[in-house]
């Protein structure tokens, strides 16, 4: 039970959905776009979120598209995580999302609600932002194409009222080599410790990180160290720590300096596995 009441909506239409929202705010009132909802119902039970009209994007047929076209994949905003299990068009999502949560909250999480949750982990940014991926948004300035790495620092900045429609992926990404690598302190399930992404194009490696530091991220000053085929893994990797962001997790799943221990063997071993030559 959530401790608010609430209106819901559920437009067919990007414009419907945006004609609403401000038809909401003018009448005094408080939206939040909706997609899976698990957020929604998790944060409004801790009384960390609030609104009193939900307006269900799962209606519009932009929002639902999973299909490559014209050599892009194209991935609406309230596909389900356990979508990409089932259809595996782009593997590296596929790895990294499908240990978020259990499987019957992947049935309903979707990829849009968490890239743009408030939960810091939102791993599920980690394939985009390796793959140079575009996003379409819907706002009051209309429809916008923006490339997701100029759009997303530490969180995907939206402006009032905006929603993510779709995130546009080049197909040569798809199947480029890659490995995700996710570490828990204990179980099978629940919030991991980190996770580490990777992906291989035209030979140079890719690092984007999860549970690092409260919010994801892709360092490319990180990446130019750890390609330095000069320095020997732990070298590089030790290096590349200079240019982590600030501040290093220290919570309940691990203390910053474990973090930091255990991601230092999660990239060495991408390093090893992807073929990052090590000098002798």
């Amino acid at each position: 039970m959530l401790p608010f009441n609430f209106a819901y909506y559920k437009p067919e239409s990007i414009q419907e959905a945006l004609e609403l929202y401000q038809t909401l705010k003018v009448q005094g009132k408080t939206p939040l776009y909706y997609g899976g909802g698990t957020e929604i119902i998790t944060l409004g039970r801790l009384n960390l979120i609030y609104a009193d009209a939900i307006i269900d994007l799962k209606g519009i047929n932009e929002c639902k598209i999973f299909e490559v076209r014209n050599d892009e994949l194209i991935i609406g905003s309230t596909v389900g995580l356990s979508v990409f299990e089932a259809k595996k068009l782009f593997p590296l999502l596929t790895d990294t999302t499908n240990e978020v949560a259990d499987c019957t909250s992947r049935n309903k999480i979707t990829i849009g609600g968490n890239i743009c949750g408030r939960i810091f982990y939102r791993e599920a940014v980690l394939p985009f932002l390796l793959a140079d991926s575009t996003i379409i948004t819907a706002g009051p300035k209309g429809i916008r194409k923006l490339l997701l790495s100029e759009t997303f620092h530490k969180e995907l900045q939206l402006e009032e009222g905006e929603f993510l429609v779709q995130i546009i992926i080049e197909k040569e990404y798809l199947h480029a080599p890659h490995l995700s690598i996710k570490k828990r302190k204990q179980w099978d399930t629940g919030y991991p410790l980190l996770t580490v992404t990777s992906l291989k194009k035209d030979g140079y490696l890719r690092f984007a990180f999860s549970g690092v530091c409260p919010y994801p991220f892709r360092s490319i000053s990180m990446e130019e160290i750890l390609n330095d085929q000069k320095l020997s893994y732990k070298d590089r990797v030790l290096a590349s720590f200079e240019h982590l962001p600030n501040p290093i997790l220290n919570d309940i799943e691990g203390s910053n300096d474990y973090r930091l221990f255990v991601l230092e063997n999660t990239i060495s071993a991408i390093l090893s596995r992807l073929g990052g030559e090590e000098h002798e």
